[in-house]
């Protein structure tokens, strides 16, 4: 027999696996589709009954060029919007901020207003769609401008589905778009869950990621533990503001990666939903069905496109939305091919969504829950992934927290290392990547032509945001910005006055700078 090898996801891979490799009593560890402790799905017919939802991320430029965008999305059959912002937005400047210089509309949409926002969806009636929205530090800022675009539209606030990312704690570790520190950010993450309890009940309240943690090099068993260990410590802040685990629970929401290996990834998600199902059920005491299923939005590996032969990424993604549909996703990114060099273009945008309807429509993967249920290699896959996952998570809060280990390194220290590995397997020749250091090719490619952010954008968008200024009123704007600092300082809600704060025309730099001069900015340990 061959040797065992060290899979891509980090996990060992043996040649064969048989009946002796599973761990327990097969059918009380699996249980049924849609039964604790999920392991087989959170639906009891999953996609045989309906498919996952169809997003594509997509954010450039100006709110009214993504309004295109979205629109011819929708128009080819995208079930739910995915908004990326630009990294001013992310970090809470508006677009003259000194620090916005360059960036804006770059990675993602520039929003500075609700002026933004209202261009942003445009003739998109909010209450007939479900958009999900990357933003983390200020993610209660532009949850409230979404609400109140949706209220100039007529929409009754509870009809509003989505989920916004809200997930701060991952930006220390792995992403780096902070604001403030640990301790205030986790407040406003609670916050927003008891705001949406009473205002917006049908919206997902956080995306608890580990895409990005896997992005930065985390293995399969790390993505998984270091992500439930932060969905342990919102859970926690939120018992501690007082609110009822299963009052807030259904509402949570998880977010990770779909890399190439396959059977690795697919038992990932299956061990994520029986780790889930027993945390909430054991460790806090949920009684509440909904409280115990993990449900999760997916992305291809972004981190596993090459610039090389770019079109050879059909292929990766297609492997990779398959990885994530045969492990149960409840709603889909697929990456375009030519991510690693630019931004999507249209076509490369509208090829990815169709890589997705492909495989809902032309093959027999809807037709049954749990294909892999009972594989020796999967099943025995998934334990080594629930098995790992949960020595990590116990290795975090014996620092006593999520947050106190994040201070300390921990999950930081873990993933830099397997990154390293990893580099060095590939700089070696012992991991292959088609196009880089295998199968490179003589002949050259055809140029690419990637899509470019015009730079008049920016300067475009800074006199949008100077004549928003000029049309308001500037003594609404600081009486509503001296409310918010007023809440902050004390215990009280503040997505209230801020929702006040933005509806009297405060820009997304004023109140996110109103709340650090209340709470400070977060600066890490190594100064970086």
């Amino acid at each position: 027999m061959e040797p065992s090898s060290q899979g891509r996801g980090g996990i060992e891979i043996r040649p064969v696996y048989g009946p002796d490799d599973r761990a327990g009593d097969l059918p009380e560890r699996l249980g049924e589709p849609g039964s604790f402790p999920y392991t087989r799905g959170i639906h009891p017919s999953m996609y045989t009954s309906r498919p996952w939802t169809m997003r594509q991320y997509a954010g450039f430029a100006s709110a009214a060029e993504s309004n295109r965008r979205y629109r011819d999305l929708l128009r080819n059959g995208t079930t739910g919007l995915s908004v990326a912002f630009d990294l001013p937005t992310q970090m809470g400047y508006d677009s003259d901020a000194p620090e916005a210089a360059g960036e804006v509309g770059k990675v993602g949409v520039a929003i500075d207003s609700l002026d933004d926002m209202r261009a942003l969806f445009d003739g998109i009636p909010l209450d007939e769609v479900s958009t999900s929205m990357t933003i983390n530090a200020p993610a209660a800022v532009l949850l409230l401008l979404y609400q109140l675009v949706a209220e100039e539209q007529g929409a009754d606030p509870a009809r509003l589905r989505g989920t916004v990312q809200n997930d701060v704690l991952k930006e220390y570790i792995a992403r780096g778009t902070y604001i403030f520190p640990p301790a205030p950010s986790l407040r406003l993450v609670s916050d927003t869950f008891a705001y949406c309890a009473e205002s917006l009940p049908s919206w997902n309240t956080i995306s608890i990621s580990g895409y990005h943690m896997a992005e930065a090099g985390a293995t399969a068993a790390q993505e998984l533990a270091f992500t439930l260990a932060d969905g342990i410590e919102y859970v926690n802040c939120a018992l501690d503001a007082g609110l009822d685990v299963d009052a807030f629970a259904p509402r949570l929401s998880f977010f990770f990666v779909a890399r190439s290996s396959v059977l690795t990834e697919v038992a990932k998600f299956r061990a994520a939903r029986r780790l889930w199902a027993h945390i909430m059920r054991d460790r806090f005491g949920a009684t509440e069905p909904r409280s115990m299923k993990l449900r999760f939005h997916t992305q291809t590996a972004g981190v596993e496109l090459t610039a090389q032969q770019p079109e050879v990424n059909m292929a990766r993604v297609t492997v990779q939305a398959l990885a994530a549909v045969m492990g149960g996703t409840q709603s889909l990114h697929t990456n375009s091919y030519d991510e690693a060099i630019a931004l999507p273009t249209d076509k490369s945008a509208r090829l990815a969504l169709r890589t997705q309807q492909v495989i809902a429509a032309e093959t027999d993967l809807t037709d049954t829950v749990d294909p892999f249920a009972g594989s020796y290699a999967v099943e025995a896959l998934t334990d080594r992934v629930e098995e790992e996952a949960r020595a990590l998570i116990d290795a975090v809060f014996a620092h006593g927290s999520a947050v106190s280990a994040i201070e300390a390194g921990f999950q930081k220290g873990e993933i830099e290392r397997s990154a390293y590995a990893t580099a060095k397997r590939i700089d070696a020749g012992e991991q292959l990547v088609v196009g880089v250091n295998a199968y490179t090719g003589d002949g050259e490619d055809a140029p690419y032509q990637p899509l470019k952010v015009d730079p008049a954008i920016e300067a475009a968008q800074v006199e949008r945001l100077r004549e928003c200024r000029s049309a308001r009123d500037g003594e609404d704007v600081r009486s509503a910005l001296s409310r918010l600092r007023t809440v902050a300082a004390g215990t009280g809600n503040v997505l209230y006055p801020l929702k006040d704060a933005l509806a009297a025309g405060a820009t997304v730099g004023e109140v996110c700078g109103t709340l650090a001069e209340e709470w400070g900015r977060y600066v890490p340990a190594d100064g970086l």
